[in-house]
């Protein structure tokens, strides 16, 4: 059951959300979205830690526990959200974010708890992007209404692919029929507000039959995809199987040309390819990655949850980087007794906030506008960092890369070779940068 005015918050979302997508939409197409990096407002993400297994592929912080302690958990996300609103100074939180781990295992009262205290420590408006993650044997019907009605707006289905011999390498407990089912019931309760994954460059996959899955995808699919490289983790049993040669390894330019006709694809078919792997069409952007990639603040609660705030509530003004601890049991014995299980804090300074913003922001097709790189470094503009450059001007004549009255951003093909390009930026932004005058002031 949800808690007291989780429900009539809730009823309110889905009209509200869609009308501020729409209004969202717009300020992105001309590439202003909520211009800087105003220190009374951020995103918070949630860490739920828990699955039911491991995928093979998966190096991310979770745990397979022979039982949750739902209560504790929830109790202890509750108070590090309401201790790191209070530190941050945060007045309004534009978006939240459930992630894991497995967040659709968790209670939707457990969901519910959190948003309420979001809520009443700071401002969480009816029209904020709420998104929980769903995989499709964690996440019936009647479980996606109760989120729902705890004030999630919008679903992030963890599909993966849509080939079942594919699903058990990866080590997935849903099969593609499960897939299909859930996808079509969380459209009928999250219309216009569904996002799925779609991985590329799997051990022995081929370019057709992939991108026979994104087909059958985009005839029942809504207005968000994800395409998302296999990256070999050392530590995942799938590391392991190539390592020993029981699978061969991931094709890269097997995987390049799944990636470049993928993309080619999904604009044929009306989807805007706003961020490197995020594809949306009539405005579904999510407002809570655009909230990182323009290196706006964001909270991270939950166990080996990582947050970019300066703690204003405590009396700095210096952006930090922080890490939660890391397992769970340690992280609620801290939370418990210190209000939070903030593990590490790091100040960042001016030139590590702009190399954030830069690699950050060039994985937009909006790029960096000249407004958005003064709110960071007022003193020294995108002209002065790059408009000199000789490696930067091959760059903008091979046409990767377009400098202009509108700022710095990548182009479609650039877009695909962001990496090569951050090889020459980086450097450039780190050479303009000490042959400025100093400046002893910090963060962002």
């Amino acid at each position: 059951m949800a808690l007291p005015g989780a429900g009539a918050r809730a009823r309110g979302c889905t009209a509200a959300a869609k009308m501020a997508q729409r209004r969202r939409y717009a300020e992105y197409a001309r590439g202003s979205p909520r211009r800087g990096p105003p220190v009374s407002r951020a995103a918070l993400y949630v860490h739920w830690p828990y699955c039911e297994k491991r995928c093979s592929y998966c190096n991310f912080n979770k745990y397979i526990p022979r039982g949750v302690e739902e209560a504790a958990m929830r109790s202890c996300l509750v108070t590090e959200a309401r201790t790191l609103l209070r530190l941050s100074g945060v007045r309004r939180v534009e978006s939240v974010f459930f992630g894991g781990g497995t967040p659709s295992l968790a209670s939707p009262s457990t969901v519910a708890a959190v948003l309420e205290a979001v809520d009443q420590a700071a401002h969480l408006p009816a029209d904020s992007e709420v998104t929980l993650e769903a995989n499709p044997t964690s996440a019936p019907g009647s479980r996606l209404a109760a989120f729902g009605a705890a004030g999630v707006n919008r679903l992030s289905i963890g599909l993966q692919s849509l080939d079942d011999t594919e699903l058990q390498l990866l080590g997935r407990t849903h099969s593609a029929r499960d897939s299909l089912q859930t996808l079509a019931e969380a459209r009928r309760l999250f219309p216009g507000r569904v996002s799925v994954d779609l991985m590329l460059g799997l051990p022995a996959q081929q370019v057709g039959p992939w991108l026979g899955q994104l087909r059958t995808l985009l005839g029942c699919c809504d207005d968000h995809i994800s395409l998302y490289q296999l990256s070999l983790e050392r530590g995942t049993a799938l590391f392991t199987h190539v390592q020993r040669g029981t699978l061969p390894a991931p094709d890269p330019e097997l995987a390049a040309a799944m990636y470049q006709e993928g993309r080619a694809m999904l604009r044929e078919a009306g989807f805007r390819q706003y961020e490197v792997s995020n594809f949306a069409r009539n405005g579904a952007l999510s407002t809570h990655n655009w909230t990182y990639w323009q290196c706006g603040q964001y909270l991270g609660i939950g166990p080996g949850a990582h947050g970019r705030f300066a703690p204003q509530g405590a009396g700095s003004h210096t952006r930090e980087a922080r890490i939660q601890t890391l397992e769970p049991d340690n992280w609620m014995k801290e939370v418990m007794r210190f209000g939070h299980g903030t593990r590490r804090r790091v100040p960042l300074g001016r030139l590590e906030l702009l190399e954030e913003v830069l690699a950050m922001g060039l994985r937009t097709d909006v790029g960096i506008t000249h407004q958005h790189w003064q709110q960071f470094e007022p003193e020294l503009s995108l002209w002065d960092v790059f408009g000199v450059s000789q490696e930067v001007k091959v760059l903008l004549v091979q046409g990767l890369l377009l400098l202009d009255h509108r700022g710095l951003r990548c182009s479609w093909e650039g877009l695909a070779v962001l990496d090569c390009l951050l090889l020459t930026l980086l450097p450039r932004l780190q050479e303009a940068w000490a042959q400025r005058t100093p400046s002893p002031v910090q963060g962002g």
